[in-house]
């Protein structure tokens, strides 16, 4: 019997890229940037306009990506899943060229279990060829022909048009 496959983003999903955020500004700004404040928003736009340039260069700086921390339960969770399905992980790493080399590292230190041929970074989510597709983007289920399941992050808490997980046991008890 052949596995369903599992899709599953990076950022916001598996590697906390807010907190690189919040670091970042703290260290060049010396003000703090709160998940309240990020609500329904990206990270520069919810940031006064003259520091709105250095946020939106931020994922594009060498090392943003490198040590992100892990969101919670991920490993665990996507250890159990690819026991039952594929996994594929699937990053949009195209808009941010720099992020190649740090991701994929960081990939292999954290999710030792994942093959590399299982790691597809892309521009466009709507090519990969999955069951699921978990990701804090909802554009990134548009042209997607599986079923989404939008991980729960500041930036896309006003989003009503999928299924919404807040967790990785949440995912569990979905899935699993």
């Amino acid at each position: 019997m052949t596995k369903k496959r599992i899709a599953v983003d990076m950022d916001e999903v598996m590697a906390d890229s807010i907190a690189r955020f919040q670091e970042w500004y703290g260290r060049d700004f010396a003000l703090e940037l709160t998940r309240e404040a990020l609500r329904g928003k990206n990270p520069h736009e919810a940031v006064a306009p003259e520091h709105q340039p250095a946020l939106r260069a931020y994922p594009n700086a060498e090392g943003f990506f490198r040590d992100l921390p892990v969101i919670a339960d991920s490993q665990r969770v996507l250890a159990e899943l690819s026991q039952r399905y594929e996994i594929f992980i699937a990053t949009a790493a195209m808009e941010f060229p720099n992020s190649f080399l740090d991701k994929y590292q960081w990939l292999q230190r954290h999710f030792p279990f994942l093959h590399w041929r299982n790691f597809v970074f892309c521009g466009d989510k709507s090519i990969i060829n999955a069951d699921y597709l978990i990701d804090d983007n909802a554009y990134n289920f548009d042209g997607f022909r599986g079923k989404g399941l939008l991980f729960d992050a500041p930036h896309n808490a006003l989003e009503t048009r999928y299924r919404r997980v807040h967790s990785w046991q949440e995912v569990a008890d979905i899935l699993l």
